[in-house]
């Protein structure tokens, strides 16, 4: 197995939970940007095993945890809101 991010997985399972019932576009490239500005403000977690992997899966059931992937994941839904790019080439942000 090759180190990975298992933040990135974390984000993705609770992104569409989260953005329920926000007033957000929810365009691949939203959904994408939205995605990347949450990562950037969330510390990795990086796993290279299988031993990995069911710890940080145990480790995303913890309050605290969560609570920081929920909070910047609308924090950066705010920030795509006010920025969208779908349509553009360039980042606006």
């Amino acid at each position: 197995m090759n180190p990975k991010n298992y933040m990135e997985e974390a984000v993705f399972s609770v992104m569409d939970e989260v953005l329920h019932g926000m007033d957000i576009c929810t365009c691949e490239k939203c959904m994408t940007d939205i995605a990347a500005i949450a990562l950037n403000n969330l510390s990795p977690k990086y796993i290279a095993s299988e031993r990995g992997k069911l710890y940080s899966k145990v480790n995303i059931l913890m309050q605290q945890f969560k609570v920081d992937i929920i909070t910047a994941i609308t924090k950066a839904a705010g920030i795509v809101k006010m920025n969208p790019r779908h349509g553009e080439n360039k980042l606006s942000y």
